[in-house]
Parts: C-alpha cells; sequence; structure tokens
C-alpha cells in the first residue's frame, strides 16, 4: 500500500445501538480467548516457579534451565506462519480448539523429565502446541474490530498475562509447597499436571461458543451485522491486489515488516525475560519460601495489568501509538536495571522487578496495534505470523543468555543489564514506523 494514502477517520458519532453491538461482541468473544491464553501463558512459563525445586531434584544448571525454558520458542517459531494462513481460510474455532487440546497433553508430560534432554524436548514440543495461537487470536480480533477500538481489545486479551501471574503465582506456591511428596512426586511435578489439564475443557468450550466469522454470530442481528461490517470497510485502508493475495516471498520482501518484527524481538526479550526469571530473582533477594515467593510475585503482575489496561485506552483515545509503545518499553527498561542492581534488597528490588513487569508485559498489546493498522488480507494473516514467530525468537534467546551468564558470573546482574538495554534499543526503533500510518 502506498504510506501516503490517506487514513479513513473513525466515525465521530456512534449510536447507542451500534455500542451495544461492539460491546456484546466483545463480551461474546474476549472472555473465552482471554481465558485460553492464560493457560497457554501459564503452561508456559510456570516452568519459572517450579525451577525454584526442579532444578535441585534434577540437579539442572542455570544454564540447562534457561535453555530449556527458551527452547519453547524454537518450537513456537515453525508452525505459526501456516496456522494463521488455514485461520485465514478456514476460521477460528476448530484450529483454537485442536491447539488448546494439544498443549493440555503435551504440558503434563513435564512432569515426568528426569534428563536435559528431556526436559528440552517436551518444552521444543509445547512450543509447537502453543505456537498457532497467540497470532491466530490476534488476526481473529482484526477481523472483528476495526483499528480504533483494537488497541482496548489487544489490551484485554493481553490481560491473560498479568491475571495468570495473579492467579497463577500463589497457586502455583501453594501447588508446590503443599503437593510436595504427595502420593510419591515432588510439587514441581504437581504443577505442571494439575495447570496442564484445564486446557482440555477450555477446547471443548472454543469448539462450542466461538463463530469462526461475524457471519455465524448468532447473538447479533442481521442488521448489527451489516452495520459492523460497514464500520470495519470504512475502517480498512485501501490495499493493492498484491497486498491482499500476499505470498510468502511478498512478505519476506516487506522492509516494514522486518523492522517491526526487530522491535518485536527487542520488547519480547524483556518480557520473557521478567516471566520465566521473576520468581528467581524474587528469590535471590532473600525470599526462601516457595509459597511467599508465589505471593510476591502477584505484585509485579498487578502493576502490569493496570499499566496495560490505561496505557492501551489512552493510545486508544488519542491514536497516537508510537509514543504509548516506546514510554512503557523505557520504564520496563528502568526497572529492570534498578532489579539488578538492587537484586540484594528485597524492597527495592520489588519497586525494580514492578516496574520492569509493568513496562516489559505492556508492551504486547500496543505493539499489535501498528502492524494490524495497516495489514489487510492474506498479507495480514502471513505478516503477523511472521513478526510474531521470528520476533518471539527472543523468548529462546534472552532466557538462555540469562542463565548461561548467570553460571559464568555467579549474578544476575550482567543478564538483567544487557536485557534491559533491547528494550531501550526496541523503544528508538519504534520511531523509524512513519506515525501516519499506525496512528489510527
Amino acid at each position: 500500500m502506498n504510506p501516503s494514502t490517506a487514513v479513513p477517520a473513525p466515525p465521530q458519532i456512534i449510536s447507542d445501538a451500534e455500542e451495544q453491538a461492539w460491546k456484546r461482541a466483545a463480551w461474546r468473544i474476549l472472555p473465552i480467548l482471554t481465558v485460553s491464553y492464560i493457560f497457554a501463558y501459564l503452561d508456559r512459563i510456570n516452568v519459572g516457579i517450579a525451577k525454584l525445586q526442579m532444578s535441585s531434584d534434577l540437579a539442572f544448571s542455570e544454564t540447562v534451565y534457561g535453555l530449556g525454558a527458551g527452547i519453547f520458542f524454537i518450537g513456537f517459531f515453525f508452525f505459526q506462519v501456516p496456522s494463521n494462513m488455514a485461520l485465514h481460510r478456514f476460521g477460528a474455532r476448530r484450529l483454537l480448539a485442536i491447539l488448546l487440546v494439544s498443549w493440555a497433553i503435551i504440558a503434563p508430560l513435564t512432569a515426568l523429565v528426569t534428563t536435559p534432554f528431556q526436559f528440552y524436548a517436551v518444552r521444543f514440543l509445547l512450543g509447537l502446541a502453543e505456537s498457532g495461537f497467540y497470532p491466530g487470536v490476534i488476526l481473529y480480533l482484526s477481523l472483528w474490530f476495526p483499528s480504533y477500538r483494537r488497541g482496548k481489545m489487544f489490551a484485554l486479551f493481553a490481560a491473560a498475562v498479568p491475571l495468570s501471574g495473579l492467579l497463577g503465582g500463589p497457586v502455583s506456591g501453594w501447588i508446590m509447597a503443599y503437593f510436595h511428596h504427595a502420593h510419591g512426586l515432588a510439587g514441581w511435578q504437581w504443577l505442571f499436571i494439575i495447570q496442564g489439564v484445564p486446557s482440555l475443557l477450555i477446547g471443548l468450550l472454543v469448539l462450542w461458543l466461538l463463530p469462526d466469522r461475524m457471519e455465524q454470530a448468532h447473538w447479533l442481528s442481521a442488521e448489527e451485522k451489516a452495520l459492523l461490517k460497514s464500520r470495519l470497510k470504512e475502517d480498512a485502508c485501501p490495499s493493492s491486489p498484491s497486498e491482499e493475495q500476499a505470498t510468502l516471498h511478498n512478505v519476506l520482501c516487506n522492509g516494514r515488516l522486518w523492522l517491526l518484527t526487530f522491535i518485536y524481538f527487542c520488547l519480547i526479550a524483556g518480557f520473557y525475560t521478567v516471566s520465566f526469571w521473576l520468581p528467581t530473582l524474587v528469590h535471590n533477594a532473600g525470599v526462601e519460601d516457595v509459597f511467599t515467593v508465589g505471593l510476591l510475585t502477584t505484585l509485579p503482575y498487578a502493576a502490569a495489568m493496570i499499566t496495560m489496561m490505561v496505557a492501551a485506552r489512552s493510545a486508544d483515545k488519542h491514536r497516537e501509538r508510537r509514543w504509548h509503545l516506546a514510554v512503557i518499553a523505557i520504564i520496563g527498561g528502568v526497572g529492570m536495571v534498578i532489579s539488578a542492581i538492587y537484586s540484594n534488597n528485597l524492597w527495592i528490588a520489588m519497586v525494580g522487578l514492578t516496574l520492569g513487569a509493568a513496562g516489559g508485559l505492556s508492551t504486547l498489546p500496543l505493539f499489535w496495534s501498528l502492524p494490524t493498522a495497516f495489514l489487510g488480507g492474506t498479507m495480514a494473516a502471513i505478516g503477523i505470523a511472521l513478526i510474531n514467530s521470528v520476533g518471539n525468537l527472543a523468548g529462546f534467546v534472552a532466557p538462555w543468555l540469562m542463565g548461561l551468564l548467570t553460571d559464568l558470573t555467579h549474578s544476575t546482574l550482567t543478564g538483567m543489564l544487557i536485557i534491559s538495554g533491547t528494550l531501550f534499543v526496541g523503544a528508538a526503533a519504534i520511531f523509524l514506523i512513519p506515525g501516519r500510518i499506525v496512528n489510527r
């Protein structure tokens, strides 16, 4: 598309009937997607708190843990583009249900690992199973909501991340503390079993409740469907036939998508460093009891949830994306620096971790308002998956690098300072994207 093309303004006057239709759509599709992502994210990062028992039981070094935590994203890399192309062609309901059931079967297998290779294998398979879910939902929501509503919708969906921390931290600590040695299994083994099973039920609910497309939404009247579809059509950027029917080759030659992928890589490095290492950082600050560690991790996640919602609402209200995302990323980086320098002081470290989580975990919904503002058709399906798959490789690099540097230096300081720097670099790169194509 031509970057200079005028962007259509959203409707200035919205009737009560239209507003109610948008709200009904949000309430019908977002809760089931958000609950699905809560368990997807929990199954992805609960290895962080499991590490407090698992590493000593299995004699895993920090490098083994970091590599195992990160190798999830190697599996995560492979299936996203074909998965999103399938969703674009056939619809979301069955594909998302299959993914949920798949990771519900794989996640509990982590309880059976005894060697580093088995740990790597299960994490790789879990990454494969989860790979199509997040980009699929981003694409799905972009087909339902116009650009000036997506920031809020993405934030409501991404609220699953801090919610999983708020709920999962204390519950995970409780499972590990009170189920330890029950029926001959360690607490960390019970953790993977208990938290992996619910996705089976959620997969069945997705199959039953989620419409593939707006035409199948029986809870919207024909008039409401026509109105919402007309709003989406008004909001859509004009695009050429080559963009609507994009091929993988077209996407790979698109410089703007690679810039977005680089920015996403930088943001993801901070995002998953917080996610995977938060329990360890709290533990290193002087908290020994695993249940107390779980409780303390709720503070950064609560701050992240508030920041995420406030920033997304503000970005939608002011139709400004770049400064909102850059400032949030910088806050995350500053928080990580504080937590690294004052890692031996629990309360100062907690302030830093809270800022780090509030910034680092809040970047994703703000980021996804950028590519979905100007991508459409098959280009959106392939482009979103490409950004997510390649960018999420930082989820492999950052935990592995943290583990390696922690083993080499016997401190998390060097790793945290390096990873925080990626957030600053990503924040600066955001301004290479023209504001006129994303501030919608």
